[in-house]
Order: C-alpha cells, then structure tokens, then sequence
C-alpha cells in the first residue's frame, strides 16, 4: 500500500485506518513531492513497492490557481500514468471535493451524476483530476475510484478550514484572556460535516473491495447543518459564552464562495457496506479535545 499526504489532516486518518490491515508506505513530502515529482520518479517509487492500492490523500487548501491545478490535475495527471506503467493491477485511489459540484439547490442531496459546476479554481482543479481519472479508467488503463469528499472534521482539524479557525480562536478566547467575542466569516451556509474517521474507513472500504461498481462515489452523511451551528456546538464545548461575529469575507480565497448549500447523496458508497457511523455531536467534542497545534494539512 503506498499512502501520499499520510501526515496531513485526513491522511494521518488514512494511514492509522489501512495501516490494521496493510504494510503502508508513507513517502514523507522531503522524499517525494508529488507537486514536484516527475512522472519516472513515479513509476520508480511504485515499481519498487508494487503496492496493491495507491492513495492520494494530498492536497492544497489555499492558493492560486495556478497551485491547485499544480496540486490536484497535474498530480493526478502523472500519478495516472506512473500508476498504469509501473503497477497496472494497482487501485489508484484519489480524494475529491464536493466543491466539484458548485452550487445546487437547496434541500438537494447531491449525487455523483449531478452537472459539476464548479465556482472557484479549487473546484475546477479537483474536478479535471476526476475527469483525467474517468477518461483513464474508461480506457481501460486503470483501476481508479475518485472518493468525492464533502466536509471532513475531526481531531487533528485544519485551522485553514472555518472550524478549524474558530477552534483557534476559541483556544485563545475565554476567562484567562478576558475574550468577550470571536469573528468568523459568514456562518449561514448549509454543509455535510463528515467525521475525518469515516472518511478514512470509506478508503480503507474503497481499497478492499475486490470490485467497485461505481468510479466516482460520494463521502458524506447525508445530512446538511448550518455552520453556525456547529460553531455555536464548538463554543458549547469549549465554554465560551462570549459572542460570535460574522463579518463579510475579505479576499476572494473562500472555496465554496456561492454555494449556500451542500448535501450528499450516499446511497452509491452503502452499496459496498459503508455508513457513516460518528454523530456529530461526538465529532465536535473530539475536534476540541484534540486541541493539537499541528493542524495544517498536506
């Protein structure tokens, strides 16, 4: 099994989940950079460990343009063609976003046949992975699944993501600092908050299954809830009883700018076994037990 972005926020997840049933190899970012790698350093690195599965769990959270089409469709790009030179038989499997899909009506559980419209570059650049992993596969030139992640949270939660900051303000907020208030951005969108743990089991499911039916499978709950929500569950736990501010964004970095709301559609992933199986509640109570200062993806 050769596992990349093992160190970053769903991938320290991934490696923990495979690692009970499979000898994982990790290359650290120092020995493999998957931006900067070429493709022969690929076919190499998988020619050498001939692993039955190949997992991409890296990726950017943050920058132009032009880094998440280096990060995610030029990636893919090369880690297709090693995967099919070096380890045909191998099952290449690749972390998407619901960010693919764009914006879709409220109340809608999206499934994996819905129009993808993306609306920033991050989109974009995750959907052109999918797409080169379906021509590939289509082709017959590989075993490939794409796992369609929505929202992930968790121990270990990125401080790039919404929750992620508010959980590092939290930390800095309450009686020692004297903190009455947090600002965020806009809370009022609806998402589908996945415990990070379920994310890994839906790969390891992914990966052991002897045949997939479907290319392209949904990582979810099925369920939408309002991010206030959940910040407002966090400040619970937490014990702040100071404030919460919403103030516009500044920039024009957000992922899912425009997209009001997301809901997946599941029922294509339970059909090899796998259900979501952390409340939400319990999700946000490990997210601030955690509390680690090494939050920051891949």
């Amino acid at each position: 099994m050769l596992l990349f972005g093992a160190t970053g926020f769903v991938g320290r997840h991934v490696s923990a989940t495979l690692a009970s049933e499979y000898a994982v190899v990790r290359p650290s970012r120092a020995g493999c950079d998957l931006v900067r790698a070429t493709t022969d350093e690929l076919v190499e690195l998988i020619r050498i460990h001939q692993p039955v599965a190949v997992v991409n769990c890296a990726g950017r959270l943050t920058g132009t343009d032009a880094d998440m089409v280096a990060a995610h469709t030029l990636v893919t790009a090369r880690l297709i063609e090693a995967v099919a030179t070096a380890a045909p038989r191998a099952r290449l499997v690749r972390l998407g976003s619901a960010g693919e899909y764009g914006a879709v009506p409220a109340g809608t559980a999206v499934p994996e046949t819905w129009p993808a419209e993306p609306v920033s570059g991050y989109g974009l650049s995750h959907l052109a992975a999918t797409r080169l992993m379906d021509l590939a596969v289509a082709a017959g030139r590989l075993d490939g699944v794409v796992l369609r992640v929505f929202n992930p949270i968790g121990p270990g939660l990125s401080v790039e993501s919404v929750l992620g900051r508010a959980v590092r303000l939290l930390r800095r907020s309450g009686p020692v600092h004297g903190d009455s208030e947090i600002t965020l951005g806009p809370l009022d969108a609806y998402r589908d908050f996945v415990d990070v743990r379920d994310v890994a089991h839906a790969v390891a499911a992914v990966v052991a299954a002897p045949t997939v039916p479907h290319r392209l499978l949904n990582v979810g709950t099925g369920r939408a809830v309002q991010v206030r929500a959940v910040v407002r569950a966090l400040a619970g736990v937490a014990g702040f009883t100071g404030a919460v501010r919403e103030a516009a964004p500044t920039g024009g970095g957000r992922r899912s700018v425009g997209v009001p709301w997301m809901c997946a559609d599941i029922s294509a992933i339970r059909q090899l076994g796998w259900n979501p199986h952390h409340e939400l509640n319990d999700t946000v109570k490990a997210v601030w037990a955690d509390i680690s200062d090494s939050t920051v993806d891949d």
